[in-house]
């Protein structure tokens, strides 16, 4: 197959969801001609092949971050895209477009379907939909909400991570069509771990890790009072805040005045090996997120045997099973965040049986059997189209 994958995020721009788009794009380049059309970056190329994917950056003004989109980007790159698309559909027979993101980049995957006929299979990952720390959520205007409902009943099929973000896009949108769940998957991590004095970290002592762009939704706000809370019953605790973005300045601020900036750990952006190697060097994952359409560094933390501590408002809900593999928690508590935390720094066996059961649950979430879901839902659309 010739495929087209359409997302204004891809690395290193973004987080999760430009994640799960390139490591889709990579597996499903081993046996298909993969095409990207992302937002460029300075510094970036606007056109390379990298691990089989070729990749075409258009531009967009506005972008001053890696790590987080402006209005003004997130406005234009529909028609930048658009007009890139275009250029691309002259050059090559595509078979399928797959567009990542009803908003902002479902415009541009609608608009390139609708003038060359090649079906468009829509994602929606569930920031683009739904996500209740922002007052530009699509789900609270009605104009963005009519925009979206239309994006979706226009697809061709649409796929989403997690059945709370399928529930969320019927609640809000009301489509006319059936919502396909296919979680989100990775390659197995290549994990070279290592003693916790080459990360700069205490030899003994509680480690709690999470990982993510320091955005509001994250609610590391709450996880970071969760620890104050804790400081004089379990001092030994202390919290590794992997990532950057622009909440990081109020979360340091905030750990200073609650006296606890000693027990953080801010390593900021790092490369794919050293979050693994602080996952390995970590005892508890905390995901604290006001919601999240899946968690996709969840599964990272399960492939390196972490229980996991997490909020109960998202995708996460279908595979972290309350007192089977984690502990789940109502967002934005951070007095339930904390019982958790002490409950589970003082058990050392649920701790590691709760590791065990994510490890071995992590396999079923490799990137080639989830690409192998996509594959095959691709050849069905594309065999339908061709006997009508």
């Amino acid at each position: 197959m010739n495929i087209l994958i359409i997302n204004y995020e891809y690395p290193p721009l973004g987080g999760g969801g430009g994640v799960f788009s390139r490591d889709l794009a990579e597996e499903l380049a081993k046996n298909n001609d993969v095409d990207v059309l992302t937002t460029h970056f300075k510094g970036l190329k606007k056109e390379e092949t990298v691990n089989g994917v070729n990749i075409h950056r258009v531009w967009v003004p506005g972008r001053r971050s890696l790590y987080s989109a402006t209005m003004v980007s997130l406005l234009f790159f529909p028609l930048s895209g658009a007009i890139k698309g275009l250029r691309l559909l002259r050059k090559k027979k595509y078979d399928i477009i797959n567009t990542h993101f009803a908003v902002p980049t479902g415009p541009a995957g609608l608009a390139l379907s609708a003038l060359s006929g090649i079906p468009n299979i829509l994602n929606l990952p569930g920031g683009d939909i739904y996500d209740p720390s922002k007052k530009t959520s699509p789900h609270r205007h009605a104009l963005l909400r009519w925009t979206v409902r239309n994006i979706i009943n226009r697809a061709s099929k649409v796929i989403t991570e997690s059945t709370n973000i399928a529930n969320y896009a019927k609640k809000f949108y009301k489509p006319s069509k059936d919502i396909t769940v296919i979680p989100l998957g990775i390659p197995e991590p290549g994990l070279k771990a290592v003693g916790r004095e080459e990360l700069d970290l205490k030899k003994d002592g509680l480690y709690l890790v999470s990982v993510g762009r320091l955005v509001k939704r994250k609610g590391y706000d709450f996880l970071i009072k969760a620890l104050s809370l804790l400081r004089k019953e379990t001092p030994e605790i202390d919290l590794i805040l992997i990532g950057d973005g622009p909440e990081r300045g109020s979360l340091e601020k905030l750990s200073d005045e609650l006296e606890i900036s000693g027990r953080i750990i801010f390593p900021g952006a790092v490369s794919d090996e050293e979050k693994l190697q602080y996952l390995a060097a970590s005892d508890i994952y905390v995901l604290s997120s006001l919601h999240e359409g899946f968690g996709i560094v969840l599964l990272e933390a399960m492939f390196c045997g972490l229980p996991i501590i997490a909020t109960n408002e998202g995708g996460q809900t279908d595979f972290i099973k309350d007192g089977s593999n984690g502990l789940l928690v109502s967002p934005a508590d951070a007095k339930a965040l904390a019982d958790a935390i002490s409950g589970l720094a003082a058990d050392a066996d649920r701790r590691h049986a709760m590791g065990g059961t994510n490890k071995e649950a992590a396999k079923q979430y490799n990137i080639s059997s989830i690409a192998n879901r996509y594959a095959e839902l691709f050849h069905g659309i594309i065999t339908q189209r061709e006997t009508k």
